[in-house]
Order: C-alpha cells, then structure tokens, then sequence
C-alpha cells in the first residue's frame, strides 16, 4: 500500500512539474498605453517593438532593439522567460536570442541604434547584398556592440 502511494505521489509531482513550463508568447503593443522601459518613449513605431516575457507573468515593452538589449544586460535570468522582436518588415515576431541583425549607422529605428531583425542569417545577408552595406550581427555580438551614436 505504501508502494503505491509513493508512486502515486511520485507521478502527481512529475506532472505538476512538466505543467509549470510556460510558453510564452508576444503580446500586441498598444501605442496608447505602451511606454518603453528603458527611454520612456511612447512605443509609436510598432516595427520596431520589442518586448520581454517575465517569469512572473509581466511584460516590459521596448520601442526599439537597442533599448531591450540594454535592459536585458542588467537583468537576472531567472526572471527572463523569453524576449522578442519585430522581424525587419514589422510584421512577425522573433525570438531575440535566435534572431540575426543587421547594423548600419544610417539604417533608422526610433533611438538610433540602427539594427533591425531578421528570422534567418540568410535573409539578413541578402538584405546587405541588396542595400549594398550594413554588418551581420548574431544575438551574443549584441552584448558587446559599440550601438553608433549610443557609442
């Protein structure tokens, strides 16, 4: 009998511990109410966006790359359950840390900072081909980037 309720006790606290994996998803940016975290400029470029999933439920909303990478810098890990980007059309959302980026100084976003998002590196490279400029970046080179006129 006490076999069975280890087990059983067991099995419970599996399932409960695989149903605790969150999924998280972006969420629509409402230019209304929606402020970036770090500038505290009215997100109006919806492009652009950016947002973070916190573990806790909350979402911090960013009005360009830039400004999410530099609050990402100082957060703890445990508290980032996913961050996203708008891909460089504005119209999907990215994963941040598997998203390519592309920099040039005269590429414009609403703080400057001059990077845009691409789903594949193969995309991101046929965009520099086509503009004739601009340098791939991976999501680790964003960590240490020299971000133009924030320099």
């Amino acid at each position: 009998m006490k076999k069975r309720l280890l087990i059983g006790i067991f099995t419970t606290l599996l399932f409960l511990q695989a149903c605790g994996d969150k999924e998280y998803k972006p969420k629509e940016i409402v230019s209304e109410t929606d402020v970036c975290k770090v500038c505290n400029m009215s997100i109006v470029s919806k492009d652009f966006a950016g947002e973070i999933a916190l573990t806790n439920g909350d979402y911090e909303m960013f009005d360009d790359l830039g400004c999410l990478i530099e609050y990402m810098k100082g957060m703890n890990d445990k508290d980032l359950g996913e961050a996203f980007i708008k891909d460089q059309s504005g119209e999907k959302w990215l994963n941040v840390k598997t998203a390519t980026y592309v920099y040039d100084k005269d590429i414009w976003t609403p703080m400057s900072y001059g990077v845009i998002a691409f789903k594949t590196k193969e995309s991101a490279k046929n965009y520099i081909k086509k503009a004739g400029k601009g340098e791939l970046l991976s999501f680790e080179d964003l960590r240490t980037f020299k971000w133009g006129v924030h320099h």
